[in-house]
């Protein structure tokens, strides 16, 4: 048996939900300089299937890692943390 724990996720905001049933999710790292020691914020936009169109732009989701459902699209949406003020 395969186990599902495996697969990555992150936690990222939506940034982008014009698409039929897929978000762009964006996921804000703050890393340090290797060379002058200050922290940098590294930003890595994920596209995510999004089967209920239920996401909305500036809400705060988690992103599992999946099988490829199109060219960019490898993630799905697990469950939608807090919701857009």
């Amino acid at each position: 048996m395969t186990n599902r724990s495996l697969r990555k996720e992150r936690i990222g905001v939506v940034s982008s939900d014009k698409m039929e049933k897929s978000v762009v999710v964006s996921e804000v790292k703050k890393v340090k300089h290797p060379v002058y020691g200050k922290f940098v914020l590294k930003t890595k936009k994920y596209v995510a299937h999004d089967e209920k169109n239920d996401c909305n732009e500036g809400d705060t989701v988690k992103i599992m890692e999946t099988r490829p459902m199109s060219k960019t699209k490898k993630w799905r949406i697990v469950e939608i943390i807090e919701r857009a003020k």
